[in-house]
C-alpha cells in the first residue's frame, strides 16, 4: 500500500491485451446509438424530459401500423443499451485496473480523479443538455467499484449478488405498489412546460431543470445497486475472456446469446405488453437480461465479419469516441426537437410519429457514424477524450 485507501494491484489480473478489442469498440458504438433509440422519444415528447415524468409511458400497441412500428422500436431499445453501456463501463474499468498493475501503478490512484473529472462532466451535460445524464451515476458507482477491484475475488462475487438482490427487492416493491395505485394511467402534461420547451428560451430550461434537479436526478439513485451490479458484471466478462477473439470469449458469447435472448426477449416482450404499472420492470428487471444477449448477438455477428464495411467502421469510430458521441447526440436532439432550434417536437408533432422520429433518430447516428470516423482519421481520440486526458495530466 502507497497511500491511505490506496494500492498496488496485483497482476496477471485480467486477460493480456496488447491492442485494442475490436469487438468492444463496436459494442459501445452500438450502446452509444442505442441509447439514443430511448432518448429520441424523450426529446420529441410534449414537455420532453419532465413531460415524460409526468405523462408516464403507455405500454406497447399493435392496434395500427404506426403504433406496431413505435412498440417494436421501443421494446427492442427501453434500457437495453442502457444496461449494455453500463456493463462495458465496467469492462473499460477493468481494463484500466489491468493497466495499472502491469506498469505498477497504485490504485485506485489517480483513477478517482477521473471519476470525479466524470461527475463534473456529468454535471454539465444534466443542467445545459439533458436532464436524464448517466455520466454522473456512472462517476459515483465508479469510485465504489473501482475500490471493491482491491478486494478479493469472493468479496466482489458478494457485493455483485446483493446489489442484485438489494435491486430487484427495490423494483419488486415499488412495481407492486404501481399495480396496487387505484389512481391508474398517465398523467397529463402540463402546458407551462410543454411550452417552455416548444417556446422558451435556453436559459429557461436550465433554470428549470435545476429547479427539479431532485427529481430529474431521481433515476440514479433508483438504480445505483443495478449500476454496482452490471459494473461488477463486466469486470467479470472481461476477465472471463467474454470480449476476445479466441475459443472462450466465442463460447462464451455464444452462451449470452442463447440465454440473453431466449430468456430476455419474451420477458421483455410480456413486461411490455402489461403497460404503465409494469414500467420499472421492464427498463431496470428484464432488459439488463437482453442486453446480456445483444452482446451474444452482436459478438456473432462481429466474428463473422472478414472484411469491415461503412457500418462496422462507423461502429467502432462511435466506440471509441464514445464520450462525444454520447453528448453530441443529445445536443442535436435538443437542437432539432427544442423550440430553440428547430422546434420539431411541436411542428411535426403527432401528425408524422412516429416515422420522422425514427428519421430523427437514423439520422443522428448516421452523422455520429459519418463524423466520428473522419475525425479519427485526423485525431487519435474525440474531442471530449482528449479534453479529459490533457485535464487530468495537469
Amino acid at each position: 500500500m502507497t497511500q491511505t485507501g490506496t494500492q498496488t494491484p496485483r497482476a496477471p489480473v485480467s486477460p493480456p491485451t496488447g491492442r485494442r478489442l475490436v469487438l468492444l469498440d463496436v459494442l459501445r458504438g452500438t450502446a452509444i446509438l442505442g441509447t439514443l433509440m430511448t432518448n429520441v422519444w424523450i426529446f420529441t415528447a410534449p414537455g420532453a424530459e419532465w413531460g415524460v415524468l409526468e405523462s408516464g409511458k403507455a405500454g406497447a400497441s399493435f392496434g395500427s401500423v404506426p403504433e406496431a412500428a413505435e412498440s417494436v422500436f421501443v421494446l427492442l431499445a427501453n434500457g437495453k443499451f442502457l444496461a449494455l453501456l453500463t456493463i462495458l463501463f465496467g469492462v473499460g474499468l477493468a481494463i484500466q485496473y489491468g493497466s495499472a498493475a502491469r506498469r505498477g501503478q497504485p490504485w485506485p490512484g489517480r483513477y478517482r480523479w477521473r471519476a470525479l473529472f466524470l461527475f463534473g462532466e456529468g454535471t454539465l451535460h444534466f443542467v445545459l443538455v439533458f436532464a436524464w445524464d448517466v455520466l454522473m451515476g456512472y462517476a459515483v458507482t465508479a469510485l465504489l467499484v473501482a475500490w471493491l477491484l482491491t478486494r478479493s475475488e469472493r468479496a466482489r462475487r458478494r457485493v455483485m449478488w446483493w446489489a442484485a438482490g438489494a435491486h430487484l427487492t427495490v423494483i419488486g416493491l415499488l412495481t407492486a405498489a404501481l399495480v396496487l395505485d387505484d389512481g391508474k394511467g398517465g398523467g397529463t402534461v402540463s402546458p407551462e412546460v410543454v411550452d417552455l420547451y416548444a417556446h422558451g428560451g435556453y436559459t429557461d430550461q436550465i433554470a428549470f431543470r435545476l429547479e427539479n434537479a431532485v427529481a430529474l436526478r431521481m433515476e440514479p439513485v433508483l438504480t445505483f445497486f443495478l449500476l454496482v451490479f452490471l459494473f461488477l458484471l463486466g469486470v467479470r466478462m472481461f476477465r472471463a475472456g467474454a470480449f476476445g477473439a479466441d475459443a472462450t470469449g466465442r463460447r462464451l458469447r455464444s452462451r449470452m446469446l442463447v440465454w440473453g435472448l431466449g430468456l430476455g426477449l419474451p420477458l421483455n416482450v410480456a413486461a411490455e405488453l402489461g403497460g404503465q404499472d409494469l414500467f420499472l420492470l421492464s427498463r431496470y428487471g428484464a432488459a439488463p437480461l437482453l442486453a446480456v444477449g445483444y452482446i451474444g448477438l452482436v459478438g456473432a455477428l462481429v466474428d463473422r465479419v472478414r472484411r469491415p464495411g461503412p457500418l462496422m467502421t462507423g461502429l467502432t469510430s462511435v466506440g471509441r469516441t464514445a464520450l462525444s458521441g454520447y453528448v453530441l447526440q443529445n445536443v442535436l436532439c435538443m437542437l432539432a426537437a427544442y423550440g430553440i432550434g428547430l422546434g420539431l417536437a411541436e411542428r411535426l408533432g403527432d401528425t408524422w410519429r412516429p416515422w420522422w422520429v425514427m428519421g430523427l433518430w437514423a439520422a443522428v447516428c448516421a452523422v455520429l457514424m459519418a463524423g466520428s470516423t473522419q475525425w479519427l482519421r485526423r485525431f487519435p481520440a474525440g474531442p471530449l477524450e482528449a479534453f479529459q486526458k490533457w485535464a487530468l495530466r495537469r
